[in-house]
């Protein structure tokens, strides 16, 4: 964990009555943003996946990204709200990472690496374009968005220590009054929680047992019933299968998972499986590339 974490915390980082503001307008259907791979590469090294990824082909990520854009759009019925990319921050297409969303509040990502700071005033001028009220974390307390923390029925699945400081589950609650079940990320290939657990609708849970310690696990078992459980091998945990988005029954998931995709399906999912390898070398998948807005 990052020393910074046990830095002390202001008791007014948060205002939650910002003046002026129009909320964001819903549609009532569920609501993706996304960001188009136009400056998508591997160009630095920030996780084990990109330290031995080979080279980048831009242009089938640009293919697989419009496969997924139409996939969640036309066959899982979502809107899609686009961020516009900017060269120079080639990991901004991971919109996973950009903020955790609650009702009309954004927290955004503050990163552990510099790399990808320079994402965050983009998306916190987007989040505040777009109706949202854009909430900062401390400057001495990493959290990386939706990365890292994910709704799970009443409350929220959080992953720290890789990329993360527990620090900021306590600000989470304290800015959204959800309780926080904090877990420690013991494999540095599974750097964020939304890489390794995938909460569905209905209560159920997709997990990779591996990257979880013994505490870990026994959070995830205290808190979901044994038959929502969803547990992936390890193979298939490398293929991103955890790394899915869920739009009501639809499941779309990066391919080659067919244990997984066939207990889902047993459950009562529609899956739908697409090509993302390009994103693979950057250690992302279909739910990194997406971040649930409304």
């Amino acid at each position: 964990m990052s020393p910074s974490s046990s830095q002390p915390l202001s008791s007014d980082w948060f205002n939650p009555h910002p003046v002026g503001r129009t909320p964001f307008s819903k549609s009532g259907k569920p609501t993706i943003l996304m960001c188009p791979p136009t400056y998508f590469t591997v160009s630095y090294a920030i996780n084990p996946w990109m330290q031995e990824a080979p080279p980048c082909n831009e242009a089938l990520a640009q293919r697989q990204w419009e496969t997924l854009y139409k996939t969640i759009l036309k066959k899982a019925g979502a809107n899609v709200e686009l961020l516009t990319p900017e060269p120079g921050v080639p990991d901004l297409v991971f919109t996973a990472n950009a903020a955790f969303v609650y009702n009309d509040m954004a927290i955004i990502a503050h990163y552990k690496h510099p790399e990808r700071r320079a994402e965050e005033p983009i998306c916190a001028q987007w989040f505040e374009e777009h109706g949202f009220l854009p909430v900062l974390m401390p400057d001495h307390v990493f959290f990386e968005g939706a990365g890292d923390a994910l709704i799970w029925q009443d409350r929220v699945f959080a992953g720290y220590k890789t990329r993360t400081d527990i620090a900021s589950h306590s600000l989470l609650t304290a800015a959204t009054d959800l309780p926080v079940l904090s877990m420690e990320l013991i494999n540095d290939r599974y750097y964020h929680i939304d890489v390794c657990l995938c909460p569905l609708q209905d209560g159920h849970l997709i997990y990779s047992p591996d990257a979880f310690d013994e505490y870990g696990l026994a959070v995830i078992e205290a808190n979901v019933p044994e038959k929502k459980l969803i547990p992936v091998s390890a193979e298939e945990a490398a293929r991103f299968a955890c790394n899915s988005v869920n739009i009501g029954d639809t499941v779309i998931l990066n391919q080659g998972s067919g244990k997984l995709v066939d207990d889902l399906k047993q459950r009562g999912f529609q899956v739908i499986e697409v090509d993302l390898s390009e994103f693979l070398k950057a250690g992302g998948s279909a739910k990194c590339l997406t971040l649930r807005i409304a």
